[in-house]
């Protein structure tokens, strides 16, 4: 995978908008399980490629490094060779002295060569530093994303449940609405009062019942009386009880 490939997709999941992928989605819970999984799958992997590409700059900062070095060392040795060189052929040694010179030649030739080497990477590690602060930068991005998408989720789970026991209870509410149990009692009630009425009749019987025996019994006396005096008037002739 390349680095562009790395921070193209880096930089596509960071920018994820979490809302629009919720709105399009029928089951929003599923998706934000879906989401979560595949952003750290996305985050595990970026982490290895980002880890690679940093290793690459770091193995081309410290080739860089010993180029530098390289070219310093190789300066120096050329200073020391050139600085022999002049005191042998103040002596009057020229052999000796040419022999330095030509040693002074050589090291600069491979300083030149390690300062062309250090320069020629330095254009690279730019441009790798670059990307690896970008890739850095996105793979915060994905884990402030995860956390976001982690929040989202339990916020909507927390939501559902909520709904879901709003909903049951509404369903409880309007089941108690088509099931009035006060009917129940009214009906309970209406048959409570018809037995009382039903009471009440018959002790209004009962008593009606109860005043026609008295007044059979008060007819009786009467008719008892008209015949003791009648008997009377028989005996005595006078016609008045004696």
């Amino acid at each position: 995978m390349s680095k562009q490939t790395i921070l193209g997709r880096v930089t596509q999941l960071a920018k994820a908008n979490i809302n629009a992928l919720l709105d399009q989605a029928e089951d929003p819970q599923k998706m934000l399980d879906q989401l979560i999984r595949d952003y750290t799958n996305n985050i595990s992997e970026a982490e290895q490629a980002v880890a690679t590409t940093i290793g690459n700059l770091r193995m081309l900062e410290a080739d860089h490094k010993e180029d530098v070095e390289a070219a310093g060392e190789w300066g120096d040795k050329a200073l020391a060779a050139s600085r022999k060189a002049d005191e042998l052929r103040a002596a009057g040694n020229a052999a000796d002295a040419d022999r330095f010179d030509n040693l002074a030649k050589v090291a600069l030739g491979r300083q030149m060569q390690s300062e062309r080497e250090a320069k020629t990477a330095e254009p690279t590690i730019a441009a790798q530093t670059e990307v690896v602060d970008k890739l850095k930068a996105g793979l915060t991005s994905m884990k402030d994303k995860l956390t976001e998408l982690q929040a989202k989720r339990d916020e909507l789970v927390a939501r559902a449940r909520t709904a879901q026991a709003q909903n049951t209870m509404m369903d409880a509410v309007k089941n108690i609405d088509v099931m009035d149990p006060t009917s129940d009692l009214n009906r309970f009630e209406e048959k409570v009062r018809r037995e009382e009425a039903m009471a009440t009749g018959k002790q209004e019987l009962a008593a009606s019942s109860l005043d026609a025996q008295f007044e059979s019994l008060e007819d009786l006396g009467k008719t008892s009386e008209i015949e003791a005096r009648l008997a009377a008037l028989k005996a005595g002739g006078t016609g008045r009880a004696a």
